[in-house]
Formats: structure tokens, C-alpha cells, sequence
């Protein structure tokens, strides 16, 4: 589905990412863990055109992407939740839905995805006439979800879904994120909740000052010294 091959991305004389090569296979949930600036956004931001390689490719679905904008990377399947949710606050909960639905043609397919929305979150159906500024931090991360899943995404990237976010909330944001997956939809997954994130991930990758430092199958990394200690807090 999606290969990173030695992607770097600079901003300025920093560089924030370091020929990054990674894999995401259909299906999978991918995991990219790390402390504060070790690059895990910088990532996302690269493969959705929000940021442009220094060197290096990305290819979607055996199509090099890199050099799109980031609108035409939509059109490609890749949907993007950044970091702080970022919804519309000035605009109800059905019209920021409608608008991750931009690049579609409106008509019944779309209105039916967006009643199948409503109905994954009903919380959302609850308060689709209120402003999205009124909702709590974790509606307005399912709102975030949702619009991005309006696109009918082939691959929906995720950054940092849990932040701040009460405890019982971020369990029902896993929840979401693995119903989302058995859809079929692959997802790549920026945590800094390394538990939350290994417990969903197929793959995990570490992330330090940019550089990859360790990979592997999510369950083993789990049991990994260096995790545990770094990022378990065990």
C-alpha cells in the first residue's frame, strides 16, 4: 500500500527526518512511536504533501506521490486526522463532515457515507446541528475521524488521536481505530501512548531525533528492554 524509501525532509539547516524507509501492507495498522521531535509528525505530514522530501520517495499503491499536492494525494485515498484535531469551529458537526467529503462528487453515495458516519458515531448524530467548538476534546476527535473517513479513504493516517483525552475516551478511540481497521482500512498511527499504540499495531516503528532506532512486529516490541523502559514506563 505505502513504502517510504529513504525519505528525508529538511526545514531549513535542520534536518527533522533522516532516510525514514518504511512499509505499510494492506490491511495493517502501522505504529510510529517516539518522544517529542523524533520526526513522527514530520512523517505523516510527508506522505499526505503537507511537508516535501529533501531526497528520498514515497509511493502509494505502486504510484510515486511525493511530488503531488496534497489535494490530489486526497483524490489518491490518503486521508489525514493532524495532530489537534483541527476541525471548523464556526461550523456545525454535518457541515465539517461534508467537508472531507470535497473532492466527491455530491450526490446519494455521499449522503449515504455520511448517514453510516452518523450511525459509527452516534455521539456526532447527537449534535450534528451544534458548532463543532461546543464539543468536548474527544467528539471533537471523532469528528476529526469521521470527516476523514467521508473521503472513503484507501489508507487514513492518524497523529496523536489520544492527546488529552480522558482515559475511558481513549479507549473508545482504540475502539474506533480497530473497527476502522476491519474494514480493511489500512492505518498508519502516530502515539505518544506507546501502550495504546503497540496494543493496536500490526508493526511498530521508533522514531529517535529522526532516525529509525528500531522496528518490528508491534507484540514483540512490546516485550523489547529498550521500550519498556523508554516508553512503557516499566
Amino acid at each position: 500500500m505505502l513504502e517510504l524509501r529513504e525519505a528525508t525532509v529538511s526545514y531549513g539547516k535542520v534536518t527533522a527526518l533522516h532516510r525514514l524507509s518504511l512499509f505499510v501492507g494492506q490491511g495493517q495498522v502501522v505504529t510510529i512511536i517516539g518522544a517529542n521531535g523524533a520526526g513522527k509528525s514530520t512523517t505523516l505530514r510527508a506522505i499526505s504533501g503537507l511537508a516535501r522530501l529533501t531526497s528520498g520517495e514515497i509511493r502509494f499503491q505502486d504510484a510515486r506521490i511525493d511530488n503531488l499536492a496534497a489535494d490530489v494525494i486526497v483524490s489518491r485515498g490518503i486521508s489525514h486526522v493532524p495532530e489537534g484535531r483541527r476541525v471548523f469551529p464556526d461550523m456545525t458537526v454535518r457541515e465539517n463532515l461534508m467537508t472531507g467529503a470535497f473532492r466527491r462528487r455530491f450526490g446519494p453515495e455521499v449522503d449515504a457515507d455520511l448517514e453510516q458516519t452518523l450511525v459509527r458515531f452516534p455521539r456526532l448524530a447527537e449534535r450534528s446541528q451544534q458548532l463543532a467548538r461546543t464539543l468536548s476534546g474527544g467528539e471533537q476527535q471523532m469528528l476529526a475521524i469521521g470527516r476523514a473517513l467521508m473521503a472513503r479513504p484507501a489508507l487514513l493516517l492518524l497523529d496523536e488521536p489520544s492527546m488529552g483525552l480522558a482515559p475511558v475516551i481513549i479507549d473508545e478511540i482504540g475502539s474506533i481505530i480497530r473497527s476502522i481497521n476491519q474494514t480493511g482500512v489500512p492505518v498508519v498511527l502516530v502515539e505518544q501512548n506507546a501502550e495504546l499504540a503497540l496494543s493496536l499495531a500490526d508493526y511498530a516503528y521508533v522514531l529517535e531525533r529522526g532516525r529509525l532506532c528500531l522496528e518490528g512486529e508491534a507484540a514483540s516490541l512490546r516485550d523489547n528492554e529498550l521500550v519498556r523502559t523508554a516508553y512503557l514506563g516499566v
